[in-house]
């Protein structure tokens, strides 16, 4: 690993094209490392100072929903000594160490900003003024690149006070406070258990969709690898297995605010909306730690005005909204993204019309994101590798 200045192995010569990886998450890192394993050059391109840059940011008590065995990236498994649940400081030394393992080329501080095709290759914009050429580009910049906030009405006039999720680490700012967070992801739900046990004074959360609930582990088995087993299975099956599931493990909170969806989960789930992983979300809600309430509409100087017309005057908003992939002006231009803004096609495919660029890293699925991003990096070093021994032979 390098910074921006350490010149690694002659970057910039255009007479060695590697395959370049924008990005240094795990889903870049993955990449990284199948194609080392296939013998082909990868150079990591990050924007920050340092690779897992986005879980460096993430709230204090995160853990993964998936487990330990089936979240490792390929070529090292992770610590058995980080437990089954693995915490967010402890994917970070993971992350870390799984660059040293692999001696993966890394260079720190340069962002790219627009991709495009220069002849056979691709041409990587970047800053500082670099063009880079390489074989082949990996867009591994994440699911989670952009954070998003609702353009709710009067917004601008709540003030200070309304942050999103990507800001929030711990709930000690808001000890004593009455906060409201809005939206009931898994990200949502914890930040605001979280708040509750943290010594907020009220914490509620605002709902428009009812979220899927499930148990992260049920006798000892874990939900993703049930994720995992089903995803071939026709969706009415699942979804009437779930949802038996569901009654007998998760109770009726509806007296609570929070009914049983009437949706299928797997059908949800297809459409990119994963099920909430209980991390106390039931117990908080059930013992009104938690308070479930309607969906935001728009604010009104300190006053936050719901969909069923209730004004909440609380201290402080956490936005739970989401993310956007924030891949319009990187590669927008190349036709290669649906009209939401994500990837047409991903791992081992490209595009059609844009030969030896990929993606990865840009879906949510219920047998969890590490798992395909391992799965992906493979798929994605085969197609290389084979492209590179097909223009050996030509040539």
């Amino acid at each position: 690993m390098a910074d921006e200045t350490g010149r690694i192995k002659g970057i910039d010569r255009t007479d060695d094209r590697p395959v370049y990886i924008v990005g240094g998450g795990p889903g870049g890192l993955a990449a990284a490392a199948a194609l080392r394993g296939r013998g082909v050059r990868a150079v990591i391109l990050e924007k920050s100072g340092s690779v897992g840059a986005s879980w460096r940011g993430h709230y204090d008590r995160l853990h993964l929903n998936t487990t330990r065995t089936l979240s490792g990236l390929p070529g090292l498994a992770i610590p058995r000594s980080f437990g089954r649940w693995v915490a967010r400081d402890d994917l970070i030394r993971y992350l870390d160490t799984y660059a040293e393992h692999h001696e993966l080329e890394i260079v720190t501080g340069v962002e790219v900003s627009r991709i495009e095709r220069a002849g056979a290759h691709w041409l990587l914009r970047a800053s500082g003024g670099r063009e880079l050429t390489g074989r082949a580009v990996v867009v591994a910049t994440g699911y989670n690149h952009t954070p998003h906030i609702p353009e709710w009405p009067g917004a601008d006039g709540y003030g200070d006070g309304l942050v999103h999720a990507s800001r929030y680490r711990n709930a000690a700012p808001y000890t004593g406070q009455d906060v409201l967070v809005v939206g009931a992801g898994n990200t949502g739900a914890e930040i605001a258990v979280d708040l509750a046990e943290g010594g907020a004074a009220r914490v509620r959360l605002a709902i428009r969709t009812v979220p899927h609930i499930v148990r992260r582990s049920t006798a000892g088995w874990p939900a993703q690898r049930s994720g995992i087993l089903v995803r071939r299975l026709p969706v009415r099956l699942v979804d009437l297995g779930a949802g038996l599931l569901c009654r007998l493990t998760v109770p009726d909170l509806s007296e609570k605010g929070l009914p049983r969806p009437d949706t299928g989960l797997y059908a949800r789930a297809r459409d990119g909306a994963v099920p909430v992983q209980d991390m106390g979300l039931i117990d908080a809600v059930r013992s009104g730690r938690v308070e479930v309430v309607a969906a935001v509409e728009s604010f009104d100087g300190p006053k936050v005005v719901l969909a069923d017309g209730t004004r909440l005057a609380p201290d402080a908003v956490i936005a739970a909204t989401g993310y956007r992939r924030g891949l319009e002006d990187l590669v927008g231009h190349l036709g290669v993204l649906d009209v939401t803004g994500r990837p047409l096609v991903r791992g081992g495919r490209c595009p059609a019309g844009a030969p030896g660029l990929y993606f990865t890293g840009f879906t949510n699925p219920i047998g969890g994101m590490l798992r395909e991003l391992s799965k992906d990096a493979a798929r994605i070093a085969r197609s290389i590798a084979r492209a590179r021994a097909r223009a050996s032979r030509a040539g």
